[in-house]
């Protein structure tokens, strides 16, 4: 019987999706088809059963088998298949997003789980990954960007590419103004100056815009380490006000027990004992945002604002100190540095 080859070796347990051949020499017979030990993806192509279709990558490759000559996967889906994490492929409410092909007008028709954009398409904006022909980082995210419900969505959409080192906030720039005629250009814009390049999570997107949007305070740093004055590193908050001396943690159900609960409590005792203010937001915060804005108001109003040269913490690393902070950076980074130095980097 045929099997298919894995289709790319990097992709392992990736199957493409293939025709009925009747000799069964390059695919399944009409037969075998019929059969259980194949399924059915979409008009004309077959896969092997044990094929797992909820695994984002299968979902790609089985959506693009319908790509025609010119044109590439983009949005999310390239995102996701070029291993940012972020991409998952599902709305907030759980259910599948689908996976859209960039054809530049060709007559391909949607189908479930497809969606097809007809907009124009350059050479330029066409790579390939493992062997799947896709858009290029940035046209994709720009994509993502243009079509976000919101406005918060939009600048999710950055900081968690940028997070994954595909785009630099710059390189987004560069793009969106180079085409100011797309729709939803407008929202892309908007979006580029409330975006970071060292959020690590969602969720620290979603504090960062309540604390500084919604709550009116100065907009603070992401994940930037803090130092006490002998160059001990007190911990890396998820966001820090360094003129107020304010720092805040998302805590969601894995800071809740056990080991990491000890170490949170043990770096906030840290936190406090160098003069810096402590809030933290909860998954309750993220439905009703007005308990969390109250505390950080509170927390605003204990803040000690003092100056640099009084303080008893710094964000001014010691020399032996490799900094992450921004896409440019992390990319000078070789393999080794990137295990060792972006270990921490985790969800929120």
């Amino acid at each position: 019987m045929f099997v298919p080859p894995e289709f790319h070796p990097s992709r392992q347990g990736i199957v493409s999706p293939v025709r009925v051949d009747r000799r069964g020499l390059e695919g399944p017979t009409q037969a075998q088809a019929r059969g259980r030990e194949w399924r059915r993806s979409s008009r004309g192509f077959y896969l092997p059963s044990w094929a797992d279709a909820d695994r984002v990558e299968q979902r790609i490759v089985e959506a693009a088998v319908i790509l025609p000559g010119y044109g590439g996967v983009t949005g999310w889906a390239m995102l996701g298949w070029a291993g940012d994490r972020w991409f998952e492929g599902r709305h907030g409410s759980g259910v599948l997003r689908d996976v859209t092909l960039a054809i530049a007008g060709l007559n391909v028709r949607e189908r479930p789980g497809v969606s097809v954009s007809k907009e124009r398409l350059e050479p330029a904006d066409l790579t390939e990954i493992d062997g799947l022909r896709v858009t290029t980082a940035v046209r994709s995210v720009c994509f993502e960007m243009r079509y976000a419900p919101s406005l918060l969505a939009a600048v999710t959409v950055l900081d968690m590419a940028a997070y994954a080192d595909l785009v630099s906030v710059e390189e987004l720039t560069a793009y969106a103004l180079a085409h100011p005629g797309w729709t939803g250009i407008p929202r892309c814009r908007d979006a580029i100056p409330y975006a970071e390049e060292n959020a690590w999570s969602p969720t620290e997107v979603e504090m960062r815009w309540i604390w500084t949007v919604e709550a009116g305070f100065s907009r603070p740093l992401c994940n930037r380490p803090v130092f006490d004055r002998a160059g001990r590193h007190l911990g890396t908050p998820d966001l820090i006000d360094p003129v107020a001396g304010v720092v805040g943690e998302y805590e969601g159900s894995l800071h809740l027990a056990g080991k990491r609960r000890a170490r949170d409590l043990e770096r906030e005792s840290d936190f406090r004992s160098v003069g810096l203010e402590y809030v933290t937001m909860v998954t309750q915060d993220r439905r009703d945002h007005s308990s969390f804005i109250e505390r950080l108001n509170d927390t605003y109003s204990r803040a000690r604002f003092e100056a640099e040269a009084v303080r008893r913490w710094t964000l001014e690393p010691p020399a032996r100190w490799i900094p992450t902070f921004t896409v440019d950076q992390r990319r000078e980074l070789d393999e080794v540095q990137r295990a060792r130095l972006l270990r921490y980097r985790r969800a929120g």
